[in-house]
């Protein structure tokens, strides 16, 4: 009997998508194709691929109306947000206009007579994108456009809570013409998946999710020499000083804690306030969470919906309960159809009296619970920001622009926001440290990360 992967979906458990994995056969043809397709593709002209990728942007957002309810039905997020190409769009538009001038050859700084000395940005070849569930389109997006654009090509694997999503990107790219084998979607699972890693036929993985799997990537990749873009786990905090502009933090805070059921990479997880303001702080934070309606993603009165899985939303459930019996305090207690254990369905929840004894101050949520803590000051709020094993982004809510510098200077972090979050600039560079994981994506760094450099050293003729 042929292997599958199946997709339930959170709204009702139903079987919503069901893919037969890829043979072995057709696996390596895929490769051999995307090999042999990238020879030419790395000669095609930076403006011409340029061309193939807004083509592609149109064609994709031209599949909105059914894209809205895939996604609903999918991973749960509520049809009345739409799709995510807003995110899409700028960050196609800007990767493909930065693209001739990040990808020009580097001069040698210092000129000598009778020679020519530069450095090229070569493609690495066949780079393979393991994307997430949590934005199935615009995560897969910011290693797929670049990579084309450097002259490499892309395997997908999706993953299995959103397998539509590949078959979407491989529907837009055959539409325009792409030219076959540049770009592949391929269903498979995990040890084909590790088999695939450690072959050496792969130059570069890119992959969006937990730590476990980005040891698992690693560990598959061992001795194959490959480069590697690994985006983990977040545990993002923000810190509101007391000359912030309370009414503005409160409503971004809230909005980066719960949006998508707090199903998000750089979603706040953590909330450091000044004593000076901590009282109206929580008073507000808890006053707008209990604004949310959480219920069926394909109702336009929804604003949360079940979160992908009821694994995630039990795991949510422990963190609350553990928390409680260690002596935080609850403050939303929403009554929601469903909210049981073994149910997606989950109300977001507020906690305070909460420590770093908690995991809910530790462990990645990655969903909708959000703990706040009350500070005297930087020296403490620094400190806690920093007590962590992650270390995405982390925003600092403040009038004042130097001091925001100065902490996120001392702050442990791929990304130090002022006075917004839960947000990916792609004109600045996306990375993490410590165990959020290596490499960078977007920006003119990420184009350093999806190529390799190829030094010339030219001597004229004597």
């Amino acid at each position: 009997m042929t292997e599958t992967v199946k997709l339930k979906s959170p709204i009702d458990g139903s079987i919503y998508a069901e893919r037969p994995v890829a043979s072995d056969q057709a696996i390596n043809a895929a490769v051999e194709r995307s090999r042999a397709a990238q020879v030419a593709w790395a000669q095609t002209s930076i403006a011409e691929r340029g061309k193939y990728m807004l083509a592609f942007l149109e064609a994709l957002v031209a599949m909105t109306d059914e894209i809205v309810p895939e996604i609903a039905w999918q991973m749960g997020r509520p049809t009345r947000y739409g799709g995510e190409f807003g995110g899409v769009k700028e960050r196609t538009n800007y990767m493909v206009e930065i693209a001739e001038q990040a990808l020009k050859p580097v001069m040698a700084s210092n000129p000598k007579d009778g020679f020519r000395r530069y450095v090229k940005r070569d493609p690495l070849g066949v780079v393979m994108v393991i994307a997430p569930w949590n934005y199935p389109y615009l995560t897969a997006v910011n290693t797929i456009v670049p990579a084309l654009m450097a002259g490499s090509t892309v395997i997908l694997k999706h993953a299995a809570q959103t397998l539509v999503v590949g078959e979407r990107f491989q529907q837009a790219f055959d539409k325009i013409g792409l030219p076959k084998g540049v770009f592949q979607n391929i269903v498979l699972n995990h040890a084909q998946t590790e088999k695939l890693l450690g072959s050496g036929k792969i130059d570069h993985v890119n992959f969006t999710g937990s730590v476990a799997g980005g040891k698992a990537i690693e560990k598959a990749a061992a001795g194959s020499f490959m480069s590697m873009g690994l985006e983990l786990g977040g545990k993002d905090p923000a810190y509101v000083l007391p000359d912030a502009k309370l009414d503005h933090a409160i409503a971004n805070l809230v909005d980066g804690a719960f949006f998508n059921s707090g199903q998000c990479c750089c979603g706040i997880e953590r909330v450091y306030v000044h004593e000076k303001v901590y009282d109206d702080f929580v008073d507000g934070f808890i006053s707008l969470t209990k604004d949310y309606v959480v219920g069926n993603p394909l109702d336009q009165a929804t604003t949360m919906g079940p979160m992908a899985q009821s694994r995630f939303a039990d795991f949510i459930r422990e963190q609350k309960a553990e928390a409680l019996r260690k002596g935080a305090t609850a403050h939303i207690n929403m009554k929601v159809d469903q909210d049981v254990a073994g149910s997606p369905y989950l109300a977001p929840e507020v906690l305070t009296n909460v420590d770093h004894q908690m995991s809910v101050m530790r462990e990645e949520s990655f969903g909708p619970i959000v703990g706040i803590m009350k500070v005297r000051g930087d020296e403490d709020a620094i400190a806690l920001m920093n007590d962590s094993p992650y270390g995405l982004t982390a925003s600092i809510w403040t009038s004042d622009i130097e001091h925001a510098v100065s902490i996120g200077d001392r702050v442990e972090t791929g990304t130090v926001f002022m006075n917004r979050c839960d947000y990916l600039d792609p004109a600045l560079v996306w990375t993490g440290v410590k165990d959020t994981g290596k490499g960078a994506a977007l920006s003119a760094i990420g184009y350093e990360n999806l190529t390799r450099p190829k030094s010339y050293h030219l001597r004229e003729q004597i």
